[in-house]
């Protein structure tokens, strides 16, 4: 009997440790959960610390400030309170088709109004057939009044009125709502353009660029005037249509070339191998940015190369002269541009001389057999 109750004392002794461990290891387990808890609780709220909101990056903050700009900008394009009071007939040159009202005010005999042919030519009473092509409304009021003066009357005054324009093809590019080649009949102006093409893209720039072609109308000669050269105008969009400058919106002409490039561009144009609008990376140099336009031509004059930096405040900007070959030699340091800068190599009258007598001592050589 004293044996059993030795085992059965025994048996509670056993099991009253094994309770005490499980609880003892339960406790453990605890301690460590507890811990483990505390442990992702202090990371999360250093998580939650290091997550506070922060400033954007530059870049973010402008690319925002522009979508902005460009929107405010398409609102007073819309808004139709920007049309231009100047008249643009001064500035249009005549062609087939158009329809005019010429009036001498000495002799009402003289009062016609003619259509121009399609070789365009007019044909006036006194004066016979009259090639008005590519003359202003004032330029042939001039030539007019000059020959009447000559032969019939003194001091004659003359009248050009444009009644109806000839339809004109004018081409529009880049971040612009609906880009393409527009017909238009009478003469429009930059405002009138954008309108019609439904405003600009969120990512446009602030400069616009009008390319008109070689002038077909002006007369051949050796030299090289302003109207035998394709030309290049720059609009600052934030002038035209934020502060209403009407000086930036120019008239424009048959096969005018319109481009608004996007945002993040630099323009290289004067004498490089490909003139245009570049894609600014994050760090560009003036040597870069004339190596994108494939380079200066033989008739540059790089020593007095240009850069056109718009202040932002109308038409106030910077004009940094660099000399390229300096750069070249290393003399001078590389100065990095900046969105929107233009950048313009002119052309040297010595090396224009100079090529143009090489053409033309090419053209005497070619002209006669050289035995080798």
């Amino acid at each position: 009997m004293a044996r059993f109750e030795k085992q059965r004392k025994r048996l509670l002794e056993r099991e009253r440790v094994k309770r005490v461990c499980r609880e003892k290891g339960c406790l453990s387990t605890r301690i460590i959960l507890g811990l483990l808890f505390l442990a992702l609780t202090l990371t999360g709220c250093n998580t939650n610390l290091s997550l506070q909101p922060v400033a954007p990056a530059e870049p973010q903050v402008k690319d925002i400030e522009s979508t902005r700009q460009v929107r405010e900008m398409n609102e007073k394009l819309m808004a139709g309170g920007l049309s231009s009071k100047r008249s643009i007939q001064q500035e249009y040159k005549i062609g087939p088709d158009d329809l005019l009202e010429i009036m001498v005010f000495e002799e009402e005999k003289l009062n016609k109004t003619v259509r121009v042919s399609s070789q365009g030519n007019i044909s006036l009473p006194l004066l016979g057939i009259l090639k008005v092509k590519g003359l202003t409304g004032s330029q042939l009021e001039k030539e007019i009044r000059d020959l009447l003066a000559e032969k019939y009357m003194n001091d004659p005054h003359v009248s050009i009125f444009i009644k109806e324009f000839r339809n004109q093809q004018i081409s529009l590019m880049g971040a612009v709502g609906k880009a393409g080649v527009y017909d238009f009949t009478g003469q429009k102006t930059v405002l009138d353009l954008l309108a019609v093409a439904g405003g600009l893209r969120d990512d446009a720039g602030k400069l616009l660029f009008v390319l008109r072609p070689l002038n077909p109308d002006a007369p051949k000669t050796n030299k090289e005037p302003d109207d035998q050269k394709p030309q290049t105008f720059v609009v600052s969009l934030e002038d035209l249509l934020m502060k209403g400058d009407q000086r930036m919106n120019l008239p424009l002409l048959h096969g005018d070339v319109v481009n608004v490039p996007p945002a993040g561009k630099v323009f290289v144009g004067g004498e490089v191998r490909s003139p245009g609008g570049y894609s600014l990376a994050k760090k560009m140099t003036l040597s870069q940015a004339i190596t994108l336009a494939a380079g200066l031509t033989p008739k540059a004059d790089g020593s007095v190369t240009r850069i056109f930096r718009y202040a932002g405040q109308g038409d106030q900007k910077e004009v940094i002269t660099i000399n390229v070959y300096s750069i070249q030699r290393g003399e001078i340091e590389d100065p990095y541009v900046k969105e929107n800068d233009v950048v313009f190599v002119p052309k040297s009258a010595s090396k224009t001389v100079l090529y143009e007598f090489w053409d033309l001592l090419k053209g005497r050589i070619a002209g006669f057999p050289i035995a080798w």
